[in-house]
């Protein structure tokens, strides 16, 4: 995953090995590194076990300078210096200008290192990285980047134990195998190829700007269902396997969902979440996704835990009241909808176009202020091509493989929401319905106040505090489609009705 610049540069991931032989490198040996700049400020960084006797150090420097490094653990007293330039002027990746995503100060969104506002606008592709070839994944990373998408939610392994099939993912049923041992519900024997593949799909995803969602073995339904390891596996193994994947992919954009479509009880999710806080240094956001029928607020005190996220099921019902639960839970943690139905799942026309859309802005609203999630049946199996089989059909779309749910108009309006809100001051935003006759609405005070309307028309506001300036965007292509400054703060927002839109009322307008 180690991306190839002249010289090492802020929040740009530089890779060095280290030498030594340990008996049973992955099951038995721990080595980090610790960097320390010039200023004094120290990091330490997990090394992880990369096949024979290769160990490797993975470091994004948040600031340049000279940075020097010593060993520790297993393969202690190594040292080195790196000198870290600034970013290049022609970066374009806001990750490497801005730095990786953190949690906001008040805890209910997603910034940059520097403070930058930030909205997760995600795709739901989780099988990828056990399906998907490096050709198909800069195809789909392309179309998801264009769109305005910028994370990907990912099963980091194959997790259903009793999942047959070659080991081709290029053959039908197909896969790549991360841990020889998961079928028997273990994580010991680690398949180093494996994860030298994902480096290189991962690199893709982070190259269009897209974080990836690092999901290390799912709670709940699996690829296929067939008896997920993730409730099964020692929670030591998965603690473990934690710290392996902030060694491997954690100097570069990351989320670490820890615990997926289960109860958050999981003995292995509180494991998986205390092992990622004591070893990213970065603090790239960590948190839980639920299955449809949990309350979702496990863990809700832990340090750990920066975010809750439900999902509602595969009905195409729209329950935006769920996300609403989740805001009003304390301590704050911030929260989305993780998984809304997946687009044509089941049968074609389900959840499918504009429902997609307001879906997605219907949860913002409700207090989803991390960001909204996308996801195409068909797309997240990674099916190869419209007839494969082996899969339920219940989640499948009908004569769609992955390049064709690609193409579903449904995520042309979610990624659409990126566009819409750059450059906003989102950062701890709140569902404001006090300002204005407005269902759905967010306000940050003095600052925005925007609200959304599946049909428009005029939007009456009795508050002061309310920005005069305003303008009004069709959130299905993003284009303005009014703007001006209301003389008086009794004066509605105006539009005629009749087709979606989103109001923003921002101070300086």
């Amino acid at each position: 995953m180690s991306i190839s610049v002249p010289e090492p540069v802020v929040w740009r991931e530089v890779e060095f090995t280290l030498t030594g032989r340990h008996a049973a490198p992955y099951t038995e040996a721990e080595v980090w590194v610790d960097f320390e700049h010039e200023s004094g400020d120290r990091l330490r960084r997990p090394a992880f076990w990369d096949g024979g006797d290769g160990w490797r150090v993975r470091f994004a420097a948040p600031e340049p300078g000279a940075w020097t490094w010593t060993s520790g653990g297993a393969l202690t007293g190594q040292t080195g210096r790196l000198d870290i330039g600034t970013t290049g002027a022609d970066e374009r990746n806001p990750f490497f200008v801005h730095g990786f995503w953190r949690m906001s100060a008040g805890g209910r969104s997603l910034v940059h290192a520097d403070g930058t506002p930030a909205i997760l606008v995600a795709d739901t592709a989780w099988a990828l990285p056990w399906r998907a070839t490096p050709e198909q994944v800069r195809s789909y990373a392309a179309d998801r980047q264009a769109k305005g998408f910028n994370a990907v939610l990912l099963m980091t392994v194959q997790p259903d134990m009793r999942a047959v099939g070659p080991l081709d993912r290029t053959q039908d049923e197909g896969f790549g195998v991360g841990f020889a041992d998961l079928r028997d519900g273990h994580l010991n024997e680690l398949e180093v190829g494996y994860f030298q593949y994902l480096d290189e799909l991962l690199r893709i995803l982070v190259e269009h700007h897209l974080v990836p969602v690092l999901q290390p073995v799912f709670h709940g339904f699996g690829w296929k269902g067939l008896e997920v390891a993730g409730p099964v596996v020692p929670p030591a193994e998965y603690a473990r396997y934690c710290r392996y994947l902030v060694a491997r992919y954690g100097a570069s954009p990351a989320i670490y969902l820890v615990g997926a479509d289960g109860s958050g009880d999981e003995p292995q999710i509180a494991a998986g979440g205390a092992e990622v806080q004591a070893w990213d240094c970065y603090e790239q956001p960590t948190g839980i996704h639920y299955r449809p029928h949990i309350r979702p607020q496990a863990h809700q005190d832990a340090d750990w835990l920066d975010f809750q996220w439900c999902q509602t099921g595969h009905e195409g019902e729209h329950v935006p009241e769920r996300v609403a639960d989740m805001w009003r839970n304390l301590p704050v943690k911030a929260v989305a909808n993780g998984e809304p139905t997946y687009e044509n799942t089941g049968w074609t026309g389900k959840a499918s176009g504009w429902w997609q859309g307001h879906e997605a802005w219907s949860n913002l609203c409700a207090g989803g202020t991390m960001g909204v999630v996308y996801g195409a049946a068909s797309l997240w199996q990674w099916r190869l091509h419209p007839d494969e089989p082996g899969h339920a059909e219940y989640f499948l779309a009908p004569g769609a493989g992955w390049r064709e749910a690609v193409e579903f108009e449904g995520s042309a309006y979610v990624g659409m929401i990126s566009r819409i809100l750059a450059g906003l001051p989102t950062t701890d935003m709140a569902p404001d319905w006090t300002k204005a006759i407005a269902a759905r609405a967010l306000g940050v005070p003095g600052r925005l106040f925007l609200v959304y309307r599946e049909h428009g028309g005029p939007v009456p506001v009795f508050d002061d505090a309310v920005p005069l300036g305003y303008r009004i965007v069709d959130p299905r292509d993003g284009s303005v489609v009014a703007t001006g400054r209301r003389r008086s703060p009794t004066d509605p927002l105006p539009d005629p009705g009749g087709a979606p839109r989103v109001y923003i009322c921002l101070a300086g307008l």
